[in-house]
């Protein structure tokens, strides 16, 4: 399978992680939480269509005939729960981890993060503005992070992931283009997100009918 850019092949699977407790937004369903025309979720998986699979663990949704839904146990358990049960089902020798509330994330993104994966032949991750790596946004080797996950009894992302060493990569982003590493935690964020979605909707709806 070829990837969006380049000429590194490889065979991926993506882990989406969608059942956490939502607590800074009250226990809303962030995943169903519609920024632009699609929820957050919808958005994640339609940015994920390279992937050979797509592995939802959090509760089923309608209208994601390509996902695999699987539950951590229990349910909201927390990500490491959450990635170990994704983890079980991957069968391809490289998996994306990705959170289930990046409405600006998109397939040219993930496809740059697995190919510095590749070539850094154990991970990549996207880093924010201040160069900070975005856990829930990255490639693994799938090996590499089984070995990481069965020798980790922390509880933290960044405990299990930040060994691995991973790549960190700045995409190349237009003028105002929202960064895909924004995320929906908070009311704020959430808003924050809409004005920018339609922002860039009317942007986007003026440029093409000037011309």
């Amino acid at each position: 399978m070829k990837l969006t850019e380049g000429d590194t092949t490889a065979r991926y699977e993506i882990i989406v992680l969608a059942g956490g407790g939502a607590r800074r937004l009250g226990g809303r369903d962030k995943p169903g939480l519609v920024v632009g025309a699609r929820t957050l979720l919808e958005t994640v998986v339609g940015a994920s269509a390279g992937a050979e699979r797509i592995i939802v663990v959090g509760p089923r949704r309608a209208g994601l005939d390509r996902v695999l839904f699987v539950q951590e146990t229990p349910p909201g358990a927390g990500p490491l729960p959450a990635l170990r049960c994704g983890l079980a089902e991957v069968t391809e020798p490289w998996v994306a981890l990705l959170a289930a509330d990046l409405p600006f994330l998109r397939a040219a993104q993930i496809g740059l993060v697995v190919r510095a994966a590749v070539e850094n032949e154990r991970g990549a991750v996207l880093a924010d503005d201040a160069r900070q790596p975005q856990w829930l946004a990255g490639c693994w080797q799938t090996s590499a992070l089984r070995a990481a996950l069965a020798g980790y009894a922390g509880d933290s992302l960044r405990g299990v992931l930040g060994p691995l060493q991973p790549a960190l990569i700045r995409p190349g982003l237009a003028p105002g283009e929202p960064p895909p590493w924004l995320d929906c935690d908070t009311p704020g964020d959430v808003d924050r997100a809409r004005k920018l979605s339609r922002y860039r909707g009317e942007e986007l709806h003026t440029h093409g009918s000037s011309g």
